[in-house]
């Protein structure tokens, strides 16, 4: 499996290191939004732990190049989440790495599309594994640090389709709604600390997984980028145009800091309009 390239952006001032010393575990983060996410938080000053399925030696080339344009710490664990032995596995190395963890981003997904009269039983449990499963157990695992230290930042990655239905996609429908019902819970649970939870709604982000949509159908139907980029659009986000990763990223940076200690358990849509259409 090939690693995706680290996007290329202009990074932060040093004077804007607002999250220096701060240690960062995010899942999924060797690609797409997970892969901009974790480079943000590393502008911002944190030490962070990289994952992905691939090989250290095939992820080596992105961390060295993270680590040597912030000067942060970057670390990276390969781990399958669908088993809760490999996400404790990973949580214990983010602590061995980076000595704790203070942000846990839960962004790793699977995706499967069927209806849910063919959606295969295997795929099912992968789902609920993966997308839902696994974040229960990295928040588990990491709390009691979190709420001894008197502080955490917990973001769940879930979506549109978190709020609202749509055919064919019931394995991640159903997860992504199920995960905002988690963050309130734990939001809820650790009022008493400065440890928050927020679920992170985006729209359609131009990930690989999008961009390889967008080729097909450019393919497909014999139509340039942009008409194809529209088509795929089309009832998602009114403006017509994809979410910036650096919107999600941004606004990560902003809930880490101390102005955000009294916003928890929320629901914080990033999707060009969609949920107002």
């Amino acid at each position: 499996m090939s690693v995706s390239k680290e996007p290329e952006q202009a990074m932060l001032p040093n004077s804007a290191k607002v999250l220096k010393g701060r240690r960062a575990l995010i899942t999924g983060s060797t690609a797409g939004l997970g892969q901009v996410m974790a480079a943000r938080l590393a502008e911002a000053g944190c030490n962070v732990m990289l994952h992905g399925l691939e090989t250290p030696e095939a992820v080596e080339p992105q961390r060295e190049a993270l680590a040597g344009r912030t000067g942060s710490q970057i670390a990276y664990h390969r781990a399958d989440l669908s088993t809760p032995a490999e996400v404790e596995g990973l949580v214990a190395a983010a602590n061995a790495e980076l000595g704790g963890v203070d942000i846990l981003i839960n962004n790793a997904v699977v995706r499967h599309f069927a209806s849910i009269m063919d959606f295969p039983p295997d795929q099912w449990d992968m789902a609920l594994a993966v997308n839902l499963s696994a974040i229960f157990h990295a928040v588990r695992l990491l709390l009691p640090q979190m709420r001894e230290q008197n502080f955490g930042r917990i973001f769940n990655i879930t979506s549109v389709y978190g709020l609202r239905g749509t055919p064919g996609r019931v394995g991640y429908v159903t997860t992504k709604s199920a995960i905002l019902g988690l963050t309130r819970a734990v939001a809820l649970e650790n009022l008493d600390v400065d440890v928050t939870c927020h679920s992170l709604c985006p729209g359609s982000v131009l990930t690989p997984g999008t961009e390889s949509r967008v080729e097909e159908l450019m393919a497909d139907r014999g139509i340039d980028r942009g008409a194809a980029e529209r088509l795929f659009l089309e009832g998602k986000q009114p403006g017509g145009s994809f979410v910036s990763p650096q919107s999600v990223s941004d606004l990560l940076v902003f809930l880490c800091g101390p102005i955000a200690r009294d916003m928890t358990g929320a629901m914080l849509p990033v999707e060009g309009g969609w949920l107002a259409s």
